[in-house]
């Protein structure tokens, strides 16, 4: 493969990353046929004195028969009219409480209309790994690669995760990943605080009917949507809360988010003490 052809298909990757995983037109253009523009018609010399003026001749209304057009662009397809917040909380709620299960839930979820990210993403990411595992790992949101597989925690970032949980025994056999949102926020934006309400009826719903011995917030976005504190996660990562289940309050702690150790590389020692604390937490369970 040629050093061109490299930088070309790296290229490519980068953009779908950014989100720019769309064409702008649905069928391709052949920019060689394109007519060229033609240069500007010089002003014109006025006649001589008792010379006729020649009628003007009449601009073409229409292009000729073997000129190309480009095709017209459809408009983007938009979400039906969504409800408001109140009301879109309201269905999630009664939506959420239907579920008696994990695949009702998963249901429940499609069946969601409150929220329009439902209508630009691509999958339904609802959960990876075995909901029977004693420790439950709630991250923000799906990304790019994520929205396409339909599973949590896939790409480079989820790569990290799966060796973070590896250094303290743990895979996707032994633990039970899912996010805060289960639909992919265009462009791999960070979810805003009142998509995270108006989905938080899921996810409480879902946390009943796995009932983990032990909560881990994957990032500040999914520690503040649970937690509802007001600090950030350099805060309040490695701190032990408590998430009310009923009878049962379940332990709960926040970490690094792994696309943030990615940047800040600088903090995996913290991270690790973080790792070695859910390690100690979940022998004594």
């Amino acid at each position: 493969m040629s050093i061109l052809t490299t930088e070309r298909a790296a290229l490519l990757r980068l953009q779908i990353e950014f989100g720019a995983d769309e064409a702008i037109l649905e069928a391709p253009v052949n920019r060689y046929r394109v007519p060229a523009q033609t240069a500007p018609t010089p002003a014109p010399v006025p006649p001589a004195a008792n010379t006729p003026v020649p009628p003007a001749a009449s601009a073409p209304t229409r292009p000729a028969a073997d000129e190309p057009t480009l095709p017209a662009r459809r408009p983007p397809a938009s979400a039906p009219g969504l409800p408001s917040q109140s009301a879109a909380m309201a269905s999630a709620r009664d939506l959420a409480a239907g579920a008696s299960d994990l695949a009702a839930l998963a249901l429940a979820i499609r069946a969601f209309d409150g929220s329009s990210l439902k209508f630009t993403a691509t999958n339904l990411v609802f959960a990876d790994g075995s909901p029977e595992a004693p420790s439950m790992w709630i991250g923000e949101a799906p990304g790019a690669d994520e929205d396409r597989q339909g599973k949590p925690f896939v790409g480079v970032s989820g790569q990290l995760l799966d060796r973070m949980m590896a250094a303290i025994g743990l895979d996707r056999r032994s633990a039970y990943i899912t996010n805060i949102l289960p639909w992919r926020p265009p462009g791999n934006r960070k979810p805003t605080p009142a998509e995270a309400e108006v989905f938080h009826p899921f996810l409480e719903r879902h946390i009943t009917l796995v009932r983990p011995k032990l909560i881990v917030l994957v990032g500040g976005t999914a520690a503040t949507a649970v937690l509802k504190r007001p600090e950030g996660i350099t805060r309040i990562h490695g701190r032990w809360f408590t998430y009310e289940l009923g009878d049962a309050p379940v332990p709960t702690i926040a970490i690094f988010h792994p696309a943030y150790l990615l940047r800040q590389p600088a903090l995996k020692r913290e991270a690790w003490r973080d790792l070695l604390a859910i390690k100690e937490r979940l022998a004594a369970t």
